[in-house]
């Protein structure tokens, strides 16, 4: 499998898109200091709520926060002849190992999932799906009224209800055949007790059932509980012991009879105990976003479209624990914290305007040469001077996406059908409810127009999304480890492997600070960062067009220090650098918006390197944006080692990306 992976990639990387690796100190560096904007990335399996980091200033969970639009819901809780509510029963009695809290009276289930999922509290800590939509869209949608309704006791067991998919239908243990979704007899008895016209007072009905939804425990009590589907024993298999103790799934061939007779969630708002995904199910409902999760175990693999980054995808298991625990009643971990959305469903959602992006077109980049701005992180509104993200549009000459088509069957890195219409560039932070986001960062996307359509080839899946992966590698973490010890790895396909995905500032970040879309033109840059007062990321991003740099007249000189002596340890070289070119009058209708602003300025590559036997010079970043006229000051730090020479030399150079024969050199004679 690695071995097709890496051959799969190599071809990706050769004919597709090419990631640039962070740029590389010149011959003789060393590190002296920490990088700028290091990579660090956590696994979901190792975070717990110490890792929530709360807004500054901001608590959008606050019930008495009234969002713009308001939103009604209906809790219906529903339970079974032979599945009892779990948040019913002794604290870790059941076989899955719950409830995890002291039980609840059947009177009060609905109205404690009511307030678990709508009013912070201890055991929710804090989060609520009100506090999620009123996170993403800045109070402009939220849950209102919540109205509850039951307990009421189904006419069948559970078990009618979850054979009815994957091809489960002949695993009854009495042979019968069932039929139909339970929301038809859960709402036969709702309108019996309450009306028949009473789903009319609401925006949406929350079906909340006893027991687990399937796709939360069809793997942690199937596959990962028992080494082979002969190993099932009797108390998780079949209650009729003439039949098999296994059923058939969706992903793979088998799992435990006890999981796989409940339901799975299927795009619905009906939720088991354990589902921590009604935030992701209310994306559907509410703003008819479509998923955009692959299925990761299935060959050919193909690789996920957003992974941990947006809450459509599987950023909708973002939470304490990662995606194995979210068969935990109630639903704390796993999927307690979805990732927030990507500003192409925010934008689709109405949560952001186009006004809120720097937007330029491809065509025009060639005429007026690159655009650099700050963007903000995504968790928070933009900071006075900058945005939200950067559109770049693939207009001009059609094909507007010129990636070439490749084989997604032979590349499982493949995003498919080459349809894409723009570029996006964002900021993620670890805040709010990004909180449970893998890393800080820049996320890179193409994304489509259209919401729908598959992305082509075997197992293809809709993908209007598509995040440019910085470290397109196998990232070679363990899924899980069978009873008997084997280890089984992450597939390919699986949406941790974007946990690495994020672009950083500076160099030797273990990351990349700069991406090449060669096919379409590009070239994008993450020049710097900054935190504001309270923390919060700004980074300085850049494009330009690989076809032309425009008009502006471009000009370097590098202004440093001629001597510095060295006293001990290191010693910072500050220099400065001047764009002594001249920004060229553009028209304010080429770009989407009027972008002049922010088409001043030019991006340099710096390096350092130093002569000297036993010295060190290190540079935290390879690269600067200044504008026509404006300076900048870089530092490079300098250290001599143990029986150095007395003196070395320090050459310091920039090159323009715009015109490379624009460059500027400093010499510096360090001593001690």
């Amino acid at each position: 499998m690695k071995a097709l992976f890496r051959f799969a990639g190599l071809v990706f990387l050769s004919f597709l898109l090419i990631p640039f690796p962070a740029v590389s100190q010149a011959p003789g560096a060393g590190r002296l200091r920490p990088p700028l904007d290091p990579q660090r990335v956590q696994d979901q399996d190792e975070m717990t709520w110490a890792d929530y980091r709360p807004i500054p200033g901001r608590d959008w969970a606050d019930p008495a926060l009234k969002p713009e639009r308001g939103f009604k819901l209906a809790v219906v809780a529903i339970d079974f002849s032979d599945q009892p509510f779990v948040i019913t029963l002794p604290k870790g009695s059941d076989p899955f190992g719950n409830p995890q809290i002291d039980p609840i009276a059947r009177v009060d289930v609905p109205r404690f999932y009511a307030d678990f999922f709508t009013k912070p509290g201890t055991v929710n800590h804090g989060q609520t799906i009100n506090g999620y939509w009123m996170e993403q869209s800045r109070g402009r949608f939220g849950i209102t009224e919540v109205e509850t309704f039951g307990p009421y006791r189904m006419p069948k067991p559970l078990w009618h209800y979850g054979l009815n998919e994957w091809g489960q239908n002949a695993s009854t243990p009495d042979g019968s055949k069932p039929e139909g979704r339970m929301e038809r007899d859960c709402d036969a008895l709702w309108a019996s007790d309450a009306g028949p016209d009473v789903p009319k007072k609401f925006d949406a009905v929350l079906r909340m059932y006893a027991g687990y939804d399937e796709t939360g425990v069809w793997q942690e009590f199937g596959e990962m509980k028992f080494n082979n589907k002969e190993d099932i024993p009797p108390e998780w298999g079949n209650p009729n012991p003439a039949k098999p103790r296994w059923i058939p799934t969706r992903y793979v061939e088998w799992t435990s009879w006890l999981a796989g007779s409940r339901q799975w969630g299927l795009s619905s708002m009906r939720q088991g105990e354990n589902s921590g995904t009604i935030t992701h199910e209310l994306g559907h409902f509410a703003f008819d976003l479509p998923d955009l999760n692959n299925n990761p175990y299935v060959k050919p693999y193909r690789r996920v479209a957003a992974g941990p980054w947006d809450m459509m995808d599987r950023g909708s298991f973002n939470g304490p624990g990662g995606p194995h625990r979210r068969w935990v009643v109630p639903p704390i971990q796993g999927a307690a914290m979805p990732a927030g959305l990507m500003v192409r469903n925010r934008l689709e959602n109405k949560f952001i305007t186009e006004a809120a992006f720097l937007k330029v077109s491809r065509r025009e980049l060639a005429e007026t040469g690159p655009v650099a701005a700050e963007v903000t992180a995504r968790a928070v509104e933009p900071l006075p001077g900058t945005f939200t993200g950067l559109m770049v549009r693939l207009d001009g000459a059609e094909p507007f996406d010129r990636t070439p088509v490749d084989d997604p069957a032979a590349n499982p890195l493949s995003p498919g059908k080459p349809n894409y219409a723009c570029y996006t560039a964002e900021v993620v932070q670890r805040i709010g409810y990004d909180s449970f986001t893998p890393d800080n960062g820049v996320l890179i996307a193409k994304n489509k127009d259209g919401l729908r359509g598959q992305n082509g080839g075997p197992n293809g899946f809709n993908s209007y999304i598509w995040v440019i992966d910085a470290h397109p590698e196998d990232i070679g973490k363990v899924d899980y480890v069978k009873p008997d010890g084997r280890k089984i790895m992450r597939t390919v396909a699986d949406y941790r492997q974007l946990n690495d995905a994020l672009f950083h500032a500076g160099l030797d970040s273990g990351s990349a600070c700069e991406w090449i879309d060669e096919p379409n033109r590009l070239h994008f840059y993450v020049v710097d960062l900054r935190k504001d007062k309270d923390g919060i990321l700004v980074y300085t991003l850049a494009v330009r067009s690989l076809d032309g740099a425009g008009p502006t007249k471009r000009g370097i000189v590098i202004k440093a220090p001629t001597v510095v002596n060295v006293h001990g340890g290191e010693v910072p070289v500050v220099f400065e650098l001047k764009n002594t070119g001249a920004a060229a009058e553009t028209d304010a209708a080429l770009h989407p918006m009027d972008a002049r602003a922010f088409l001043d300025s030019d991006i340099y590559r710096l390096t350092a390197s130093v002569e000297g036997k036993g010295w060190t010079v290190q540079l935290l970043n390879g690269l600067a944006a200044v504008k026509a006229g404006h300076s900048l000051s870089r530092t490079v730090y300098v250290a001599a080692g143990e029986g150095s020479s007395r003196s070395a030399i320090v050459t310091i150079r920039a090159v323009s990306e715009s015109d490379a024969t624009k460059s500027a050199t400093a010499v510096v004679k360090v001593a001690r």
